[in-house]
């Protein structure tokens, strides 16, 4: 089984006295689907880097709506979760399993350390919050400017192919949880897709039917 040097792309960039001190302070983890692994009110959790599974990072509205903002798959790593390393991080993230997951988590004052001593690790991880914020201002951009329809058609399309099946196992409070609106909302707008014949829909199921109609959906 590969190990945490395998999955930190920066780990030969490392000195052995640093490799030691990482490797030294990590802790293994798993967390089994639907349980959260981080919540935005508690204290710093640590930076999670996934070796398997499927992590959802979301915030809550003053309503209680959730939105995901992005996803972490195998090899991802969250800086979210570490927010006392990110002092002017101002919004609360909720990281929960979208899988059963294993992860590794990693204290933030090692990391941190880490990160002023290693212009590779500082590197690394300014990429990765790029990314991030790249990631939140795309989701700003649909929500401001794309109507329901088109989100809902690229929400199911990424849901194919992540989960490499047409047949979707997922519930319109779920869908409505990753786009922050409404199950009932969801509910209609399935039931007009289902019209549309793009979709098939039975209990906890979505079927995609017309993959090509959805993709021109959300390119309109």
């Amino acid at each position: 089984m590969m190990d945490f040097s395998d999955y930190f792309p920066v780990w030969d960039q490392l000195t052995p006295a640093q490799q030691m001190r990482l490797s030294g302070s990590l802790s293994e983890r798993t967390a089994k689907k639907g349980s959260i692994i981080h919540n935005g009110g508690m204290e710093c959790t640590g930076l999670l880097l996934v070796r398997s599974g499927q992590l959802r990072a979301y915030i809550l509205s003053e309503a209680g709506r959730e939105i995901t903002l992005y996803r972490l798959f195998d090899r991802d790593i969250c800086l979210f979760s570490a927010s006392c390393m990110i002092h002017s991080l101002q919004f609360d993230i909720t990281i929960e399993a979208e899988k059963d997951t294993e992860f590794w988590l990693i204290p933030p004052e090692v990391y941190k350390n880490i990160m002023e001593e290693s212009a590779p690790v500082a590197n690394y991880t300014n990429e990765i919050m790029a990314s991030r914020f790249s990631e939140v201002m795309w989701l700003m951009e649909q929500i401001l400017w794309k109507s329901l329809d088109k989100r809902v058609a690229a929400f199911l399309l990424e849901e194919t192919s992540i989960e490499g099946t047409k047949q979707l196992k997922i519930t319109h409070e779920t869908i409505a949880n990753h786009l922050g609106t409404h199950r009932e909302v969801i509910t209609r707008m399935l039931r007009y897709l289902q019209s549309e014949g793009m979709v098939k829909l039975s209990r906890g199921t979505v079927e995609i039917l017309d993959e090509k109609k959805l993709e021109e959906l959300q390119e309109l």
